[in-house]
């Protein structure tokens, strides 16, 4: 098989405007942070290093996932203090929308997870919208995007395939040629990736991933190497999987972004698509910011400090409300922000706050 050549875009770089243009020293309002407790998942490729490295309460091995920000009925996520300690996300974004911007969308659109794979994932497709709606039950869709928290030296991930039609992405998938079918990309420690739905794809051994996607939980799986759990093979989703799959597939029209090393104190995006908006921000010493999003989701992969008098360490997960205003965060951090998109704005807008 000829070797796949990915697209590099190449290393951020930012505009004297601070690229992801957040700015402000106006007042904050009177909302307060929602802190989430996040819901763990245990997996047949799952391993330890959420309970080790994150410390989450939770005991024993083959903790896969880390269901940070949620609010889907498969790992809903509760508030851990505060006023409206208790609360599912889930209850809390239905009956109090003001918090979120009044945001039309019925179900709370996003969900952000840590990912450690201990062993490889299976090779497996998302629904677009379209087909979500019409196959399973009137759902969304699912397109994601990685942020590679830590991986192996030489690692590659399993991003698109060689197919050229759908008859032959058919036969390929039904004859087992998959090693001829898949795409691997090397990627490297602080790489992001954006997964656009209908995208054959694979989380390889070894990879802690920060995952930012729809509020979505269905995955249909092309090939899982014969692995047994309760001592049987784990369901396929062949027909699914062909199906939905993007064919031919469009991913070296996008690009890994090395987003390693960014500027300090600014905020950088990462990626604007239809449904959110995501940045990296590596805090030192101080940072004020305006948040001027429907509502912004934050997530700490790295360090400590302290925002709005109140502790932040690596791990937690938070909301800033709706007019939330000016925040600060002081400390040495690394986080993800993340906010959805408003219906009707298109691409995403400028990604600004």
């Amino acid at each position: 098989m000829e070797c796949f050549k990915w697209k590099i875009c190449g290393k951020i770089s930012v505009n004297s405007s601070g690229a992801a243009g957040i700015s402000g020293r106006e007042e904050t309002m009177s909302k307060e942070i929602i802190w989430l407790e996040p819901v763990l998942k245990k997996n047949i490729w799952g391993g330890e290093r959420l309970i080790k490295e994150f410390h989450y309460a939770e005991s024993g091995s083959g903790i896969g996932e880390c269901w940070g920000i949620s609010a889907h009925p498969s790992g809903d996520c509760t508030v851990r203090e505060g006023k409206y300690q208790g609360r599912t996300l889930s209850e809390l974004y239905s009956s109090q929308r003001e918090l979120f911007g009044n945001l039309k969308n019925p179900q709370f659109p996003l969900l952000v997870k840590i990912i450690d794979a201990k062993q490889k994932l299976s090779i497996q497709v998302h629904p677009n919208d379209t087909y979500a709606e019409e196959h399973e039950n009137g759902s969304q869709g699912k397109t994601e995007c990685w942020y590679v928290m830590d991986c192996p030296e030489d690692a590659e991930l399993v991003i698109g395939h060689n197919a050229k039609t759908r008859e032959e992405l058919r036969s390929m998938i039904l004859e087992e040629r998959y090693e001829e079918l898949i795409r691997r990309v090397p990627v490297k420690k602080g790489d992001f990736i954006q997964i656009v739905a209908g995208t054959i794809h694979a989380i390889t051994e070894g990879m802690l991933i920060l995952e930012t996607q729809q509020n979505c939980d269905i995955t249909y799986r092309v090939y899982d190497y014969g692995r047994i759990t309760d001592g049987k093979m784990r369901p396929l989703h062949v027909m699914q999987s062909i199906e939905a799959a993007n064919v031919p597939d469009y991913t070296d029209e996008r690009g890994i972004l090395h987003a390693a090393n960014v500027p300090e104190n600014q905020p950088v995006e990462l990626v604007a698509c239809e449904y959110y908006k995501v940045w990296k921000l590596c805090v030192k010493a101080i940072f004020e910011m305006q948040q001027n999003q429907p509502f912004l989701l934050v997530s700490v992969l790295d360090g400590e400090g302290v925002i709005e008098g109140h502790p932040l360490k690596k791990g937690d997960h938070l909301i800033l409300p709706s007019g939330y205003g000016r925040v600060v965060f002081e400390g040495n951090l690394e986080m993800i922000l993340s906010a959805p998109v408003k219906q009707g704005e298109k691409n995403g807008g400028p990604g600004t706050f």
